[in-house]
């Protein structure tokens, strides 16, 4: 842009004044479609892997006038850089966490956009015999037994899921310490790799485990549990934090909330895997 005007002031002998005037003009009209037209979503590891987000994205995008950047984190990174102000608007999976981000007051509002569930997958042989338990039975069975588990040990939304229901099952331990347990400190598609390779359990969200690992060996073990429910919410940030895309973040929420959407994220995957990644809300 600044070698157009500098021809222009060489060639027609503009005047300085008149030449900066037009620059800073038009630097600030430029400034302003990037700011009012673009967006930072911030989002989760599941809704990149299973291929959801850049459906969502494109669909938003031919809808409206914003054009959306992607970073896919785990919740736990993902609240970090809303509090930071690093980006518009936040599509999580961590409820007690969200609630915790808009009390503390780094967001404005949580709104709960779709749903799937957390599965407990791991080797056919299934050598702690989970098949058929409870969630919680599941966990103290695989404690009991000290068969191999893997956690994504990376503050993300599953990692945290799985603590608490390790909680519940009545370990309140300090992973590291347990020799039958591993944090790979990565996302859910390189842990369930880790997790084939090793011939161990982990909680993974079905979505997850459909598009990336149906074709393995690894088996869903326990399923469709009210406690293994995975809600994923958008969060808006709050309305006092500058540089922040509020229009276009509320944009966003009420495109997810639509009906053409809800019934996109419902279908989302059907046809491939013959059934869905992720639900409606409602």
């Amino acid at each position: 842009m600044y070698w157009f005007f500098a021809f222009l002031r060489r060639t027609y002998r503009i005047d300085k004044i008149f030449y900066g005037l037009i620059f800073l003009l038009v630097m600030y009209l430029t400034g302003c479609s990037s700011n009012t037209n673009s967006m930072l979503l911030i989002t989760t590891t599941s809704t990149e892997n299973t291929g959801l987000i850049d459906a969502l994205v494109a669909r938003f995008e031919e809808k409206t006038d914003y054009r959306v950047k992607v970073v896919a984190v785990g919740t736990g990174a993902a609240l970090k850089m809303g509090e930071r102000g690093d980006g518009d608007v936040l599509l999580v999976h961590s409820p007690s966490a969200e609630i915790d981000f808009v009390n503390s007051g780094f967001g404005a509002s949580r709104t709960q956009v779709m749903k799937n569930w957390f599965v407990i997958v791991g080797p056919a042989a299934d050598p702690a015999q989970i098949r058929g338990l409870s969630v919680d039975e599941g966990l103290k069975a695989i404690a009991t037994a000290g068969s191999a588990f893997v956690s994504r040990g990376d503050d993300s939304g599953t990692h945290k899921k799985e603590i608490d229901l390790w909680k519940i099952a009545g370990f309140d331990f300090a992973p590291a310490v347990q020799n039958w347990y591993t944090a790979t400190g990565q996302g859910m598609s390189a842990t369930l790799t880790i997790a084939r390779q090793t011939q161990a359990y982990t909680l993974t969200d079905k979505g997850t485990w459909l598009a990336t690992s149906i074709d393995s060996d690894q088996v869903i073990l326990i399923d469709q549990e009210d406690e293994l429910l995975n809600v994923y919410s958008v969060v808006l940030l709050n309305q006092a934090a500058e540089n922040i895309n509020h229009k276009g973040a509320r944009a966003f929420r009420d495109f997810m909330l639509g009906v053409e959407t809800q019934n996109m994220i419902e279908m989302f995957g059907r046809e491939q895997y013959g059934e869905s990644l992720f639900y409606r809300i409602n």
